[in-house]
């Protein structure tokens, strides 16, 4: 019968993580001497074979020594009295870190290949008042890394006087109520990032177009049928079926890389319910686990394109509260949940608001919104090539048949673009609709603004329009050349339910 670990007196990492030292030490100073080594790659042939063998055996008796000394020095222990966790660490200068228990946000359990490899896990603290994670401890066990993260957490939560029902000190349904299926990073995989896609096709049209002039110009150039006219026409076709398989495989590739990026990251992604947060587990190569917890949720966007929606799977972006106390600090990185179907979007956003949001009276921007995006996308671009095609080489013009195809274009996706910016407010949520492809819904709860700015350019006045920033602890939403008005009275209103809810904003 296994014993319950005990962190009240300083232990060690696994002994087998001193390959995870060795490997981290060795990689760090690879990149400080990339320089050298290519030198020597080059000069390889004129060096002292000895030497060279001898230098790098005492290089990697030198790491094998540090990642050792690192081992041996990291200790780490929960000091019940302080109520604090306890790191020392270092070679020749000792450092020791106390962590306030209640000042712990997040402890995240991860596994990159090489821990995968020799069977140990990474845990990472992250605390309030750092905008980036306040310890590591590369090589403990899984059994270990739960145990702690536990302990931690419990800790955590009865140092900052939280009320402690038997509910929350248990484990409720750790078995994954989500689970994304391949099926659907498959589909999230084939339809992201489709503008760089286009950008990167549309790089490739002059050269077909180039092609198919040329073999025109053959054309409207022959005078009389003979055989070198005709194998010539045939050398052209023969270009122009050679730059569009090109077209096509670099299309293809792009989807590939896209899709095996998506499947590499998010491979096997779990959500499960732990305690009143959500445990997300997910990747190939590294294998990532992290918590969300509802009430420091502060900023939630749904994103979906048309093809995504055709396919049922849409994306998720979380972020939670970080930085300070009071959420001065710099915004972490968003989580996100890729390839989720309408259903799983319904049970995420249950679990997190207890309800589904309900987009509420909607504020739209004044058609002033289009004039930078058209001077920038389209008069700018136009003014260039002409300026261009008459001052510096007329061949320009050759190309001008894809301008009314580039027009065509951005006019469409300018359309989209405003159709959809609009912004929705009922009494509990605040939702920012945004994108031309990807329509992003961002979601924000009124009682967890941090603080709001209002601004209004001199000759935006008699228009009556002026621009919104929500500022929460997990980042800003900005809302653009709305009715001023409405927006002050909007910004009002928050502040006078920021003032008396009873909720709290984490």
């Amino acid at each position: 019968m296994s014993t319950k670990p005990e962190f009240n007196q300083p232990q060690r990492q696994s002994l087998v993580g001193v390959l995870v030292m060795f490997t981290d030490t060795f990689q760090k100073i690879a990149r400080a001497m990339w320089p050298i080594l290519v030198i020597w790659l080059f000069k390889f042939n004129e060096l002292n074979k000895v030497y060279l063998a001898l230098g790098f055996v005492a290089v990697i008796a030198l790491i094998g020594i540090i990642a050792y000394l690192q081992y041996w020095n990291f200790t780490f222990y929960i000091d019940e009295d302080s109520d604090e966790f306890i790191i020392n660490k270092g070679i020749l200068n000792k450092t020791k870190i106390a962590i306030q228990l209640h000042k712990i946000q997040q402890v995240n359990i991860n596994q990159t290949l090489i821990q995968k490899l020799i069977g140990v896990h990474a845990l990472d603290v992250d605390t309030a008042g750092s905008n980036k994670k306040e310890v590591s401890i590369r090589a403990i066990s899984h059994d270990l890394a739960v145990a702690l993260k536990t302990k931690l957490l419990s800790e955590a939560r009865t140092s900052s006087s939280e009320i402690i029902t038997e509910e929350s000190t248990q484990t409720i349904n750790e078995k994954p109520f989500i689970k994304i299926s391949i099926l659907s990073l498959i589909k999230v995989g084939i339809t992201s990032n489709y503008v760089k896609t286009f950008g990167v096709l549309l790089a490739f049209v002059g050269t077909l177009y180039e092609n198919f002039q040329n073999l025109l110009r053959n054309s409207e150039s022959v005078q009389s049928v003979d055989t070198t006219k005709l194998d010539n026409l045939f050398d052209a076709n023969r270009i122009m079926y050679s730059v569009l398989m090109f077209i096509l495989v670099i299309f293809v590739f792009i989807l590939v890389l896209n899709l095996g990026r998506t499947l590499i990251k998010y491979f096997d992604f779990e959500i499960a319910r732990q305690n009143r947060s959500l445990l997300l587990s997910y990747g190939l190569l590294n294998t990532k686990n992290t918590i969300i917890k509802p009430e420091k949720v502060q900023i939630i966007t749904v994103s979906q394109n048309w093809l995504q929606k055709k396919m049922n799977v849409l994306n998720f972006k979380i972020k939670q509260a970080s930085g300070s106390e009071d959420g001065r600090e710099e915004k972490k990185s968003a989580i996100e949940i890729p390839g989720c179907n309408a259903q799983e979007k319904a049970e995420i956003l249950k679990l997190i608001f207890n309800e589904i949001p309900e987009k509420g009276a909607m504020i739209k921007p004044n058609i002033r919104y289009l004039l930078f995006p058209v001077l920038f996308y389209v008069v700018l671009p136009v003014s260039l090539l002409l300026f261009f095609g008459f001052k510096v080489n007329e061949e320009l013009f050759d190309y001008l048949f894809l301008l009314p195809v580039y027009l065509i274009f951005v006019g469409v996706m300018l359309f989209f673009s405003f159709k959809n910016y609009r912004l929705f407010v009922n009494e509990d949520y605040i939702i920012k609709q945004s994108g031309a492809w990807d329509i992003d819904n961002e979601i924000i709860e009124p009682h967890k603004i941090q603080s709001l700015k209002v601004s209004q350019l001199f000759w935006h006045k008699r228009l009556n329009i002026g621009s919104l920033r929500i500022s929460t602890a997990g980042g800003d939403v900005t809302f653009h050349l709305g009715n001023f008005e409405n927006i002050k009275q909007l910004v009002n209103k928050w502040l006078y339910q920021v003032e008396t809810t009873e909720k709290n904003w984490m």
